[in-house]
């Protein structure tokens, strides 16, 4: 026996089983369902040609414009890294020859003034004479052999492989804690020690009571030098001057890494200071004190201060600022972050 169309009120036969509604439709409800279905095709179409078309437009170089711009400072960096070697092993080329050149107008001083003694007194001994060119002969041979120097240079071959940058497409404003790799050796650190610390690629600079130290990848101690100036509110790491930047309690200093010399940087006038950070070209210090001053100081050629910031612009007359980061260095606009007990605002640098 025939079944009847499933739609209310219609009374003809069904011609089969509708896969949209799953009813029992007539012809023509077959058919209405139908055109229905191939209507919604229309928007669908325009929606995936719009796709299409922002996928067409799409501008790859944009899109990776800043990750871009950290390996282009990053190859920067090693640039400058490679070039002061090069200027360290020059400078010890030349000074290697200079002590022999300087040894040798040493012994040329000492025979002028032998023979000016000689020629002056109008008397002089075949002994003399014979010292005299025995002495002249051993100086050139002296001359001959400077100019003949030969130097052994042993150059080991600068290692790069894929593991020294790591690319990996990370969600904005995610943090996954997983990540973190497990604790893998532990730094104590002796009473009276101050708790600031920074870094650059090579070493971690720490205060370990009563020396500054400089810690490799290892977590070894490679260098140390005695701290005897005034208390440490912070540090950070300059690529510009290749120095770490150490805040004292009323004086920064440079540290250099190769020789841990250690200066103070008598241009910048005295201040009660907190906290400090870099950016590519300057350097943000912050007084510690109730409503806190910023000021920037450029770097290069000369470490001057050029701008300063104060209350209330930077935090409340009740507040200090306890904290700065300057995250952005590569960006077209630098972004300086402070931060006191209540607050964090974000200070925006145009270059």
């Amino acid at each position: 026996m025939s079944q009847s169309c499933s739609i209310i009120n219609c009374t003809r036969t069904s011609r089969g089983l509708c896969d949209c509604c799953q009813q029992y439709l007539c012809l023509q409800h077959l058919t209405e369902h139908n055109n229905l279905l191939i209507s919604q095709l229309n928007p669908l179409t325009d929606e995936i040609n719009t796709l299409a078309d922002r996928l067409s437009r799409l501008n790859v170089q944009k899109i990776i414009a800043d990750s871009r711009q950290k390996l282009e400072q990053w190859r920067e960096d090693c640039y400058k890294k490679i070039d002061c070697l090069f200027e360290q092993k020059c400078q010890e080329l030349n000074q290697l020859i200079n002590e022999k050149i300087g040894q040798q107008r040493e012994e040329l001083n000492r025979i002028h003034v032998k023979m000016a003694e000689l020629i002056n007194a109008q008397e002089t001994t075949r002994q003399d004479i014979d010292l005299l060119t025995s002495t002249i002969r051993q100086f050139s041979t002296n001359i001959n052999n400077i100019e003949q120097t030969c130097f052994t240079i042993n150059i080991r071959s600068l290692l790069i492989d894929d593991t020294l940058v790591c690319i990996k497409e990370t969600t904005e404003k995610e943090l996954d804690l997983s990540i973190l790799s497990p604790v893998y050796r532990t730094i104590h650190r002796p009473e009276r020690s101050f708790r600031s610390l920074t870094g650059n690629d090579r070493y971690l600079l720490i205060h370990q009571h009563p020396n500054l130290c400089l810690f490799d990848r290892e977590i070894n101690i490679v260098k140390q030098a005695l701290w005897s100036y005034d208390a440490i509110q912070d540090m950070c790491w300059s690529s510009t001057l290749d120095r770490f930047i150490v805040l004292g309690k009323n004086n920064i200093y440079f540290i250099d890494e190769y020789t841990m010399s250690i200066e103070n940087v008598q241009r910048i006038k005295k201040q009660d200071w907190g906290s400090c950070t870099c950016s590519d070209t300057v350097l943000f210090a912050c007084t510690n004190e109730w409503g806190s001053s910023i000021m920037e100081f450029e770097l290069f050629p000369a470490i001057d201060m050029i701008k300063e910031w104060k209350y209330p612009f930077t935090c409340a007359k009740d507040e200090t600022i306890c904290d700065t980061t300057c995250p952005s260095i590569l960006a077209s606009i630098d972004q300086l972050f402070f931060r006191s007990y209540h607050n964090v605002r974000c200070l925006y640098l145009s270059n």
